[in-house]
């Protein structure tokens, strides 16, 4: 029997929930919905117990569930109607693999601050060498603990850890729940040298389905009526490979505890991101941008090793009064040392100016209250530099453009240049938001979260966003009202003087009915005039309106 290296499992339950979550915070926290102590919303998540029910989809099925979506009924594999019968407050989100990669590589990178050597199995999942931390940490127990610890300060207090001969011994112990014989306590597992066999044998031989899609495998030996593990480990080695080849023989030869295979680490990404300190700090934002640049041909010289550049750009500058101010900017090429230095000194510009003159900014690019005393530029998003090399006759008009626009807003300030960007929202005036040019700001309104009362496509082709008085009358000329019952007066027959041919509504918006002051009831309308121009109608407590105009 080939011998096996001794490995710790590390397993975060239920992590594309997890995944999902964090990624909410982080959204919320670049709007600037961190708390008072500048802690995101991610690094101070609850108990699993205490997260909504929530469940992730794939093919129509549950692929994971939240703790508290599986106390309702809802389990992996579940169709869509059976999960929502189950729980009918559960909320649904598609599977994202990118999203629960982008979530895991910032705890892997603080897994290999402690032990390096990690090796990712997949998304909430990993592997080291148990010998190193071991040794470092006094004994296999305590590695797993610290490591546990490591994973809790980030914001996931319910990983769990194993140590195993191989690691396929060491993935089944990690998702038992203790207490059981191998527990050392509630979070780790350890089943001891040489005793893999005697763990695996009573488990059930459904434990070979994730081993690459090994389903159709499992289903034939349960049909064999072979039932556990141990069943199969127990059958000859030649047997199983001459009926079920290669791949079946090295199956059986995991569930008898022989795992030849060995923890590969990962080769961790190059660190990008630079940053520096000014003592004492800096009032002004030239003199600021001029401290910079050195610290902005660092990051394109670390990019230019790796043969990468820079698409989207994370800046944050600390004040020595507490104050943060951290954005992220994007370009429509990649950034030069030059564009980085820019950008610091429009941001300063824009996190000093008063709130009152720009009230659509986002409150986190406005916490500086005092000099500047640290400067971070991290490369957010990078490409293969290949992928940007300058064609025979130049990069055409994108590239003239950008240059035309950052020189204007070189000239003109931060926001001198904007480009305009769909929001959320009920009604069509406040859905346009307007964002400087090259600014990764995001809405607060999301356009993908449900707007109830919201029109549906088609929408009008344009839009006033200052509404303007109509006047809508009957045939006899008396005024066209809407009562409590939502019932006409009488037939819309006339706008403005127009007659109209055709008209469809009345459709209700009721907002913030629980806030008397700001509680809102309008109708819409689509009318048709004589014209043949088709509009978009609002009644509401100040009268007629025009929303828009279709066509």
């Amino acid at each position: 029997m080939t011998s096996s290296t001794r490995v710790i499992v590390l397993w975060l339950p239920d992590w594309p929930v997890t995944a999902l979550l964090r990624s909410e915070a982080r959204t919320a926290a670049r709007a600037g919905a961190t708390d008072d102590a500048g802690v995101s919303p991610a690094a101070s998540q609850g108990p699993p117990e205490d997260v909504p029910p929530i469940a992730i989809m794939h093919a129509n099925r549950v692929v994971a569930c939240s703790a508290s979506a599986r106390l309702e009924g809802v389990r992996r594999n579940q169709r869509r109607r059976d999960a929502q019968g189950a729980c009918p407050s559960l909320r649904l989100v598609a599977a994202d693999p990118e999203r629960d990669e982008r979530a895991f590589l910032p705890l892997l990178a603080g897994l290999e601050r402690l032990a390096p050597g990690v090796q990712p199995l997949r998304s909430g999942l990993c592997a080291i060498r148990a010998r190193g931390p071991a040794r470092f940490y006094g004994g296999e127990r305590e590695a797993a603990g610290a490591l546990l610890d490591e994973l809790a300060a980030s914001g996931v207090p319910d990983a769990r850890a194993a140590v195993a001969d191989g690691l396929f011994t060491a993935e089944q112990a990690v998702r038992l729940r203790g207490p059981t014989p191998f527990h050392t306590d509630r979070r780790v597992a350890i089943v001891p040298r040489g005793a893999s066999a005697d763990f695996l044998r009573p488990l059930t031989i459904a434990a070979l389905s994730p081993l690459g899609g090994d389903e159709e495998l499992v289903s034939l030996l349960a049909r064999l009526g072979v039932q556990t593990l141990g069943e199969f480990a127990a059958l000859d080695v030649s047997s199983v490979r001459e009926r079920l080849g290669e791949h079946g023989a090295r199956l059986h030869a995991l569930a008898g505890g022989a795992d030849s295979r060995v923890v590969v680490p990962r080769v961790p990404p190059p660190e990008l991101a630079r940053e520096i300190e000014f003592e004492p700090p800096l009032e002004l934002a030239d003199q600021v941008a001029f401290a910079v640049r050195t610290t902005a041909d660092a990051v394109s010289a670390g990019l230019d090793e790796t043969d990468l550049v820079c698409t989207e750009a994370r800046i944050t500058l600390l004040d020595d009064r507490g104050g943060r101010s951290e954005r992220v900017w994007l370009h429509p090429t990649f950034f030069d040392a030059a564009a980085l230095v820019d950008r610091v000194r429009w941001q300063l510009q824009a996190a000093l100016e008063d709130e009152s003159s720009h009230p659509d900014a986002t409150s986190s690019a406005r916490r500086l209250r005092g000099g500047v005393a640290l400067v971070r530029i991290e490369p957010e998003a990078v490409d293969d530099v290949t992928h940007h090399q300058p064609a025979l006759l130049g990069q055409g008009p994108d590239e003239r453009l950008h240059h035309a626009m950052s020189r204007v807003q070189a000239l003109l300030g931060h926001r001198g240049v904007v480009t305009p960007m769909l929001a959320g929202g009920r009604w069509l005036g406040e859905r346009e938001r307007r964002v400087p040019w090259g600014d990764a700001e995001r809405p607060a309104r999301a356009r993908d979260l449900p707007w109830p009362g919201s029109l549906p496509s088609p929408l009008p082709s344009e839009v006033f966003r200052d509404r303007r008085a109509a006047v809508v009358t009957a045939s006899d000329g008396a005024p066209v009202l809407v009562d409590e019952r939502q019932r006409l007066s009488a037939p819309p027959a006339l706008v403005d003087g127009r007659r109209i041919t055709a008209w469809a509504g009345p459709w209700p918006v009721i907002e913030r009915q629980w806030d008397r002051t700001a509680a809102r009831r309008a109708f819409r309308f689509q009318v048709v005039d004589e014209t043949e121009t088709a509009w978009l109608l609002v009644l509401d407590g100040e009268g007629w309106r025009v929303e828009g105009r279709y066509g």
